[in-house]
């Protein structure tokens, strides 16, 4: 566990209460088991199964669908059921779906494995990231500080999980991925034990709701769905670390190489400045304010790269641009994603937290998947160099424009 995450925990007028304080390790151990897998899935669907690029690519589209698509259904379950028996079944399907995954060796088995596993996120995730906020904001009216405080320790967690995770997958795959699969389930199981154990049967001010009936209210809720529509602008800028970067780096300095180095560049900058930064924020700006800034920071990030394209800069020079990019795109990112989640109470409907939780990311994922094909179809048009970093400079400001008032 990081320091920084340790320190948060302990909080700053009150500490967390136990339960908080699981859930946000939950996030952490959720993501060391998942980045342990994720990052050599492709090369394994590749190279071992023999898999031609276009199906790879559409089997790890099938895994996103799965997860971030379905999250409003893991969200509901969890208003309905309460968190404690869909966080459980989240992690068996989890574990089992890895198990799978590392012996399946036909296609229909790999695209089982894969459903099992994106599914098993899109029970357990709004599960766990609902019951956080409406903790954060209990918190927040015992006197214990910002619930973006606690937002943000949720932020640290995954992104310290996403980290540790790749190193320990890439440890275990000089045996094979097989075993790498295996390591990822075990972490699930010890995840599962704990739960099983430490996770109330009943917690208190959560009851169940029908399921029937949320989901039109939430679809005539026009403040919400502007929150969405503002974060899925937010996802698609920051997808662009996997879409237009790439190109970018490719273009600077003729190889991908240094991709690795500016992606670890971002995850220390959010273990190591989330908290500061957060801390910062919420003593000066309001919610609003503060995802308002963050899409500013993001907005003049593209606005740097397509300022210094013209120039043609190659080698370490022309990196300075991406790696400015990165810098405030991540800088954004500490600001957009933990207020949009700690936004997200203020609007849900009384007793279906879960459902707007899971609905934000289902909605937002929607706008990426449309934005990023074109997103991708801009990139290849063949327009002057600085035209489609500035067009993508413009979606962040088109956030703010939607942004609903608090």
């Amino acid at each position: 566990m990081t320091p920084l995450v340790v320190a948060g925990l302990r909080g700053r007028k009150t500490s967390l209460s136990p339960l908080l304080r699981l859930l946000i390790l939950t996030q952490l151990a959720f993501n060391i088991g998942f980045f342990a897998v994720l990052p050599f899935l492709s090369e394994h669907l590749g190279q071992a199964v023999g898999m031609a690029g276009w199906l790879v690519g559409f089997v790890l589209g099938l895994r996103t669908f799965s997860q971030q698509g379905l999250f409003v259904v893991g969200g509901a379950l969890a208003d309905r059921y309460g968190i404690r028996p869909v966080v459980l079944t989240g992690c068996v399907l989890r574990i089992a779906g890895f198990v799978w995954l590392g012996y399946a060796r036909e296609t229909w088995a790999v695209i089982g494995a894969v459903l099992l596993i994106g599914f098993a996120a899109a029970l357990f995730s709004p599960a766990v990231e609902s019951e956080v906020a409406r903790q954060a904001v209990l918190w927040e009216e015992a006197g214990g500080g910002s619930r973006t405080h606690v937002l943000a320790l949720l932020t640290v967690a995954g992104q310290a999980g996403a980290f540790i995770g790749p190193l320990l997958g890439a440890l275990l795959l000089s045996v094979d991925f097989r075993t790498v699969c295996l390591a990822g389930a075990g972490i699930f199981v010890l995840v599962l034990a704990g739960h099983a154990w430490l996770l109330p049967q009943h917690i208190p001010g959560r009851g169940g709701v029908r399921l029937r009936g949320g989901m039109g209210k939430l679809l005539r809720n026009p403040r919400f769905l502007a929150l969405c529509c503002a974060y899925g602008a937010y996802l698609l800028a920051y997808n662009q670390l996997y879409l237009a970067l790439p190109e970018e780096v490719e273009r600077a300095t003729g190889s991908q190489a240094a991709l690795a180095w500016l992606f670890a560049l971002s995850s220390l900058l959010v273990v190591l400045a989330q908290l500061p930064v957060t801390r910062w924020v919420g003593e000066r700006l309001t919610l609003r304010r503060s995802m308002v800034a963050g899409l500013l920071l993001i907005s003049t990030g593209f606005t740097l790269v397509a300022a210094a394209r013209p120039a043609h800069w190659t080698g370490t020079a022309g990196l300075l641009p991406a790696a400015g990019f990165v810098i405030l795109l991540t800088l954004g990112q500490m600001l957009v994603a933990p207020v949009a989640r700690a936004w997200i109470p203020d609007l849900a409907e009384e007793g279906r937290l879960g459902l707007y939780t899971g609905a934000l990311s289902s909605i937002s994922g929607l706008i990426v998947l449309i934005g990023s094909s074109a997103t991708g179809t801009l990139l290849d048009t063949g327009l002057p160099t600085a035209v489609p970093w500035l067009v993508l400079a413009v979606v962040p400001l088109a956030a703010v424009g939607v942004l609903p008032r608090r």
